[in-house]
């Protein structure tokens, strides 16, 4: 089976119960998620062979982080233990007009404080076919830059594809302080990800007669962002999320997947949602899930787009779903009818 490698923070996620605000009571439910080890349980999830890789404490609450991924059966043997923290955020999920707030307290975390010399990257890429990292990964700083370069490299030594998701963050790294790094990291990327806002943010592309927050999408102009990325970096295929946001607990969500010649867009789902917070990461997981099992570019952005929108009627980062439950909302059957 095809080795998959992700790269990135794990943290721990503490968030009030339901859609309490902060401290509107005592209690807040503690679970793990980050980028790209939310890919990587989707894949998981999937059937796929994949590594996860990040440095985490060697106390209890690293080795529960290390935890929270073998259990959906991910490879953790990769994972540096050293550093003494592990990068927390809170979250606060909104509903209706009122936004979700995440606040980060990750500074000084294990990752952040990583020296390129922590990672073997020729053992980790032994017979590895993909990499995947996101943009907020090289954010946490200069040093955690350099090893997502050295992973880059080596991974293309390796002949291995791979996937960024574009991901801007702004209260990690400034705009030119993004755009410098991830120029520089997407000149070795074959698959991108992005969304309405981050090729705008990082690359200064930007969709015309679309806006984001009052919730209006022109499609056709994705089209050109597509193009553009792809004639900027040289990537095989562009994927651009499609979210028109009706109001915090309801959004339409769909894709569009440019393969250097064809522009696919996905059917568009209205979700009413339960956690949206690794909503990205689940479409990453289910577009190298279908890329790596030869499915055409239309199938492709389907099978993505569907997993997508059921990570969120899924509480937590991590999405809990399998092949076959979105291959039956992907193949049209979204009514959500119980099933006995």
């Amino acid at each position: 089976m095809a080795k998959i490698v992700t790269f990135g923070e794990l943290m721990l996620r503490l968030a009030p119960n339901g859609y309490y605000r902060f401290f509107q009571n005592d209690q807040m439910q503690a679970t793990f998620g980050g980028g790209e080890a939310n890919v990587a349980v989707s894949l998981a999830n999937y059937g796929m062979d994949v590594s996860f890789v990040t440095k985490l404490p060697t106390h209890a609450i690293g080795q529960a982080a290390v935890n929270s991924l073998r259990y959906f059966g991910v490879d953790t043997s990769d994972i540096v233990r050293g550093g003494d923290r592990v990068g927390i955020y809170y979250l606060e999920k909104g509903a209706s007009q009122r936004g979700s707030v995440c606040i980060y307290d990750r500074a000084h975390s294990a990752i952040q404080e990583a020296a390129p010399s922590d990672f073997d990257w020729e053992k980790i890429f032994d017979g590895a076919e993909w990499f995947h990292f996101t943009g907020i990964t090289p954010a946490l700083g200069p040093n955690v830059v350099e090893i997502c370069r050295d992973a880059c490299k080596a991974a293309k030594a390796h002949g291995v594809k791979i996937s960024c998701d574009l991901n801007y963050r702004g209260k990690l790294w400034t705009r030119a302080e993004a755009r410098a790094a991830m120029t520089d990291l997407c000149q070795y990327v074959d698959v991108c990800i992005s969304n309405e806002e981050d090729a705008k943010d990082v690359f200064g592309i930007e969709a015309e007669n679309t806006d984001i927050y009052g919730g209006k999408l022109n499609k056709e102009g994705y089209k050109s962002v597509a193009k553009q990325l792809a004639d900027k970096f040289g990537f095989e295929k562009v994927a651009i999320t499609l979210r028109t946001s009706i109001s915090a607990s309801d959004n339409d969500w769909a894709a569009m997947l440019y393969d250097g010649t064809d522009y696919c867009f996905s059917k568009e789902y209205h979700l009413r949602i339960t956690d949206r917070v690794g909503g990205g990461d689940s479409f990453g997981g289910g577009l190298i899930y279908a890329l790596m099992n030869g499915k055409s570019t239309q199938d492709a952005v389907e099978f993505a787009v569907a997993a997508s929108a059921l990570k969120h009627s899924v509480e937590g980062d991590y999405n809990r779903v399998t092949v076959s439950e979105v291959e039956k909302l992907s193949g049209g059957d979204g009514s959500g009818r119980v099933q006995r």
